[in-house]
């Protein structure tokens, strides 16, 4: 019998779990944890900030990556990787993977028992953090997936930008680096971005050969033509994008998706930045006009999803594009910190509506989570800390719905469940829920201090994706990954939809 999900169970949430996971046989002796709160870490981290501020340089970069790699005749024609896999095959999904710490190798275990006959998994988006260094792949990448026995590909997030790009395109292109561009010469925007930057890190190769003997078997080599690539597998075309610092792409990756998208042949759109998110829509700009979204809507190419990461959770909406279906999804859940479920709104955004959304963690869960993380943090844990029926109740008020998940017992909805509710940034419905009270320290828990909230002890909350490819549909499962043995063994399914192709 499958284990149970959090929608059905606290235990399948991982509330009531009894034995930590194996995952912490796979980590290395010494995990240096990272917290987004340390100001070296946020330093390094001030590439993107620098871009919003003065300017993005990355398309003009990525042009110059991937025609570095057409010299050296590492770019296969209009960056196309061709596979012969079957007509019918599986594959894995995973997104946001690699702070090297509990939440990251509490995945793996799951990952391995529900990929198994796996063809290959596609990592989309932020492969490393904070910076995506070459020098951190060791722990952040090979060693947690090196018992998986088939290649692994890769998109670049922002993350993997702030570092130039360096250490994806060593690892996953074998590409030099890029000699520096030239630095203006008069005052400007681009001319103090330059003074600011951080530059890439120098990659020891040495150690770089010494990592990459962890994943050496045949089986699992993967080499891909460039940071956004297609790849031709069985009856599907699985095309990846590189959205780099800002959430967009540049005139050139533009037209190249407009070519590599075109034909009836069932495509499958992988990107850093997702296309619906946390009940907004971000249809991701092309340099020189038109936007990602209009190629993946267009009904003669072929789109039936789009999956993007970047947001660390997971997110469904089954958006109606004239008749047809296409499946929007976020799967950032891959290891780095949780963000929020809690704080998204009401669903109604592109025709899809609060029944037809999913997420996880469901956001009950994920306020209890940050209730009782806060709880601890400010030494107030009599005041913050929710149970997760608690939390449900104040969630199903705030959101005039109804709880997903049947109560283990009375939860009743209080003045105090609710300040902890508005102070976390639960969203209350127009029509229905109570608004609560507004504080200016919403946004500062919920969103400047949420990279915080990684926790070291399950249950995390962490998911991936299988994908079963027929030649007539692709079923999708979200698995779960709390961190307890028991979900180890038998990884709970919190989604499970089927697109027909």
């Amino acid at each position: 019998m499958p284990a149970s999900s959090s929608r059905e169970s606290l235990t399948g949430a991982g509330w009531e779990g009894h034995e930590p996971g194996a995952y912490r046989e796979l980590m290395p002796p010494k995990v240096a944890n990272l917290s987004w709160l340390r100001p070296s870490t946020l330093w390094k981290a001030r590439n993107g900030p620098l871009a919003a501020l003065f300017g993005d340089p990355t398309g003009a970069d990525r042009q110059r990556w991937v025609a570095a790699q057409a010299e050296d005749g590492a770019g296969t024609g209009d960056l196309v990787i061709t596979r012969q896999d079957p007509a019918e095959f599986s594959f894995l999904l995973l997104g946001d993977t690699g702070e090297g710490d509990d939440p990251q190798y509490a995945v793996v275990p799951g990952m391995l028992k529900a990929g198994a006959g796996t063809r290959f998994a596609v990592v989309c988006s932020d492969v490393l953090y904070p910076v995506g260094s070459a020098n951190e792949y060791g722990t952040k990448f090979f060693r947690p997936y090196r018992d998986y026995p088939a290649p692994i590909y890769a998109i670049p997030g922002n993350h993997d930008w702030y570092d130039g790009l360096t250490g994806f395109m060593r690892v996953f292109c074998r590409a030099p680096a890029l000699p520096p561009g030239p630095r203006p010469r008069t005052l400007s925007a681009a001319w103090w971005r330059g003074l600011l930057w951080r530059p890439s890190d120098t990659p020891d190769d040495a150690r770089l050969d010494r990592e990459r003997e962890l994943r050496a078997a045949p089986d699992q080599q993967a080499r891909q033509p460039g940071p956004y690539w297609a790849l031709d597998t069985g009856p599907i075309r699985i095309i990846g994008i590189d959205t780099g610092l800002l959430g967009d792409i540049d005139r050139e990756q533009g037209e190249w998706l407009r070519r590599v998208a075109r034909g009836p042949r069932p495509k499958i759109l992988v990107t850093g930045s997702p296309i619906y998110v946390d009940g907004k829509y971000h249809p991701c700009a092309i340099g020189g006009g038109g936007t990602v979204d209009e190629i993946v809507r267009d009904p003669a190419h072929g789109f039936v999803a789009a999956i993007g990461g970047d947001i660390h959770n997971y997110q469904h909406y089954p958006v109606d594009v004239d008749g047809r279906r296409i499946e929007y999804v976020v799967s950032g859940g891959g290891g780095a910190f949780m963000h929020a479920t809690h704080t998204i709104p009401r669903v109604t955004v592109g025709g899809v509506g609060e029944d037809d959304f999913r997420c996880y963690p469901m956001r009950g869960d994920s306020l209890a989570f940050y209730s009782r993380l806060y709880g601890r943090k400010l030494h107030l844990r009599r005041l913050f800390a929710l149970t997760p029926d608690e939390a449900a109740a104040v969630i199903a008020e705030r959101l005039g719905s109804t709880p997903v998940r049947t109560a283990a017992g009375p939860a009743r909805v209080t003045p105090r469940t609710r300040f902890v509710a508005s102070v976390l940034g639960v969203a209350a419905h127009a029509a229905g829920g109570r608004r609560g009270i507004r504080l200016p320290v919403r946004r500062v828990l919920t969103q400047v201090l949420s990279p915080g909230g990684a926790t070291y002890s399950p249950p995390f909350f962490k998911s991936f994706l299988r994908l079963d490819v027929r030649a007539d549909a692709i079923r999708v499962r979200c698995f779960a990954a709390t961190g307890l043995r028991e979900h180890e063994e038998d990884p709970p399914v919190e989604d499970d939809f089927t697109i027909g192709l």
